[in-house]
């Protein structure tokens, strides 16, 4: 039997350094452009001279700029490339936010894919675009496969990126617990051995600073944002943008609006400035609800309608719902709790379709308050105890108010036993 011997990931991937140095030469000659003048104030004269002779492979944000300052695209730099270039192709479209287009380039890439340790990073690209659509729970899958097929080739820095996306799409699916482990096991992984590349450590420090917010502790989530915004990283607009969006959802937690109105906006315009729409969207809404708790309604209309046309425009329902949710959150303040309840109802049942149960549970609240209003309290004790019954495996807090709310609301019907059973469970969740 004839024994088939596989060149190593670094062989072939000097190759491709090559391929793509060529490229990179030609393109600069034909410019008529030194290495310094393509460097710019960005980059440095011998990494452009690295680049071209082979010895180091280019970054997403490397490639975007340099393809930019040559007068050409980075698809056109990879034309005709070495086949196994493929999933570059993809990570370019990944890194363009066009997650629709990524995903089905990396499952086509994954199809030419022999078995072998570069199959799983091109499935670490693949959770990430699932992730990016909202589709968490194949992204689990993948990156699940992908961490132990890149842990078991010793593929340490790759792994790493694999469960990164993996604790991601669990906090997507509304497992906190399990995404909290993993961002903290990752952190803990930073040693003088193997120290966390300084992309991967912003991106998880960010990352686990949002699962800490919903975890009702926002001050702690500020000093993590504030130890990445610390780190010395070539950061570009959107990574500079996501954390500033995560200082302003731990500012809008901590109750300090001004601050979080000024992060918002300041990611707003990197977002735009980087074609972003779904984030610059999920901006938009997050700047509604920060308006909306400064009892600014007309600013807070105006951000979710943005939004809404946005996601609309995309079909994103998945991130829809949190806007339909908003939407009703903005009416019942207006004192509209027939628009509130309607769009709560439709917040919930396209939260539902879409598998997005945090959106779910939060237009189940806004629900419940507005029947509330409307003096149906047997109608929002029903909806409360079908939000808390979906909260119980989630975040503490979260549970805590909606047994608070329940608990009062009994209360206020003369059902005094079950409400203090519900106040009591509710003071023992810490």
């Amino acid at each position: 039997m004839r024994t088939v011997v596989r060149r190593s990931l670094a062989a072939e991937d000097r190759d491709l350094a090559k391929q793509i140095g060529a490229r990179l030469r030609a393109a600069r000659r034909e410019a008529g452009l030194t290495q310094q003048q393509v460097a710019a104030d960005r980059y440095t004269k011998a990494y452009v001279s690295a680049l071209e002779n082979g010895l180091i492979k280019p970054s997403m944000a490397a490639l975007r700029f340099l393809a930019v300052r040559l007068g050409t695209t980075p698809s056109d730099l990879l034309a005709d490339a070495d086949e196994r270039w493929a999933g570059l192709e993809a990570e370019l479209r990944l890194a363009a936010g066009d997650w629709q287009s990524a995903a089905d380039r990396f499952e086509a890439a994954l199809e030419r894919t022999p078995e072998g340790r570069s199959r799983g990073r091109l499935m670490v690209g693949l959770a990430e675009a699932l992730f990016r659509l909202g589709r968490s729970a194949e992204a689990i899958r993948v990156a699940s496969e992908a961490d132990d097929r890149l842990s078991r080739a010793g593929l340490r820095a790759d792994a790493r990126r694999a469960r990164y996306w993996l604790a991601a799409a669990h906090h997507q699916s509304d497992n906190p617990a399990e995404a909290r482990l993993l961002f903290e096991q990752l952190l803990a992984d930073h040693g003088s051995d193997a120290p966390l590349d300084p992309d991967l450590h912003v991106r998880l420090l960010i990352a686990l600073a949002a699962v800490v917010t919903h975890a009702g502790e926002p001050q702690r989530a500020l000093l993590l944002l504030e130890e990445a915004r610390g780190i010395r990283t070539d950061m570009d607009d959107r990574r500079r943008a996501t954390l500033l969006a995560s200082l302003a959802l731990g500012y809008r937690a901590t109750g300090d609006m001004e601050a979080a109105v000024r992060n918002a906006f300041q990611a707003l315009a990197l977002f735009r400035s980087s074609d972003a729409v779904i984030e610059s969207a999920t901006i938009e809404n997050e700047l509604a609800l920060i308006f909306l708790g400064m009892g600014n309604l007309e600013a807070a209309r105006t951000h979710a309608r943005e939004a809404r046309q946005s996601y609309e425009a995309l079909h994103q329902d998945f991130f829809l719902a949190h806007v339909f949710d908003t939407e009703a959150q903005i009416a019942l303040a207006d004192g509209d709790t027939a628009m509130a309840v309607d769009r709560a109802v439709a917040a919930a049942d396209l939260a539902r379709r879409t598998g997005n149960k945090k959106a779910e549970i939060s237009a189940l609240l806004t629900e419940a308050r507005a029947a509330r209003s409307r003096g149906e309290q047997e109608r929002a004790g029903e909806i409360l105890g079908g939000a808390v019954e979906l909260a119980r495996d989630g975040p503490k807090p979260r549970l805590r108010e909606l047994l608070s709310e329940w608990s009062e609301l009994l209360a206020e019907t003369g059902d005094h036993q079950r409400a203090y059973e519900l106040g009591r469970e509710a003071l023992t969740l810490v």
